[in-house]
């Protein structure tokens, strides 16, 4: 499985591209505007999204529309990809699946209209705010390269349907949760490491092209799950990709090697 960071914080993602382990970054708007302000380079976004596309060379990196209509969508796309993947070419395009609000529901299939466009034109397309495995299908056949499900907030949303209360780092079990009322899910999903796996599931029983990328996640045990879910991808914030590592008796067993060394064994290697 391949793992993005999901930042755009210049430092977090110098820093975990050293580690020589990261093969991707997801930005959005949001995240750019605050990476910028904070490196005090908000007057020049443009220059500040080249120096991500620098440091990601040869991997992949998605920047997403703020146009919600079809055609203003594939114009800002195709705005985009034209300013910023010369710079290293690596720029994906996050399009919406669905950008169609909840008091206005006459642009539903917009966004796949736009991937179509988009892809067809030689642009590669992340499909963003995936919440059902048909959406992700439709997604895939439309051209997305990769299509991303929102594990963690399929997660927060059975919860907050049933009144649960939680953290957002908390972990959710993979196979679902039961109450008096039997498991809960929102239309047959259980959990979003469960959306994932269906998505994958139907991705290999059709031979779909497109690379499932695992998005919204928390915690390290839901990246492991969905790894074993069979997720080509996972975007993890720059904290969850260093707490990969972390195991407790790791550092105990640093502890103790540390006390046994032996002075003659160090000499040798001097």
């Amino acid at each position: 499985m391949k793992i993005f960071i999901d930042s755009a914080d210049i430092d977090e993602i110098k820093d975990a591209y050293s580690s020589g382990v990261i093969d991707g970054v997801t930005t959005n708007p949001s995240l750019i505007k605050k990476a910028a302000e904070k490196q005090n380079a908000g007057k020049d976004l443009g220059d500040y999204i080249k120096r991500i596309l620098d440091v990601a060379k040869s991997t992949p990196v998605s920047l997403e529309v703020t146009e919600y209509r079809y055609k203003d969508m594939v114009k800002q796309g195709k705005a985009l990809f034209k300013k910023f993947n010369p710079s290293a070419k690596n720029v994906f395009i996050k399009i919406p699946v669905n950008p169609s609000f909840p008091d206005d529901e006459t642009r539903d299939d917009e966004g796949i209209k736009a991937i179509k466009d988009l892809s067809k034109a030689g642009i590669p397309v992340n499909c963003t705010l995936i919440f059902t495995p048909e959406q992700a299908l439709l997604a895939a056949k439309a051209g997305a390269r990769f299509v991303s499900p929102f594990a963690g907030r399929v997660d927060d949303y059975i919860r907050k349907q049933n009144s649960i209360k939680f953290e957002k780092s908390d972990y959710y079990p993979a196979c679902g949760m039961c109450r008096k009322k039997g498991m809960l899910h929102d239309n047959g999903i259980v959990s979003g490491v469960d959306l994932i796996a269906k998505t994958v599931e139907i991705f290999q029983e059709y031979g779909m092209k497109a690379e499932v990328l695992a998005a919204s996640l928390r915690n390290v045990r839901q990246v492991r799950e969905c790894a074993l879910a069979g997720a080509d991808i996972a975007t993890l914030p720059f904290d969850v990709i260093k707490q990969l590592l972390v195991h407790h008796k790791s550092r105990e067993g640093m502890e103790k090697f540390t006390k046994d060394v032996i002075p003659e064994y160090v000499k040798l290697t001097k």
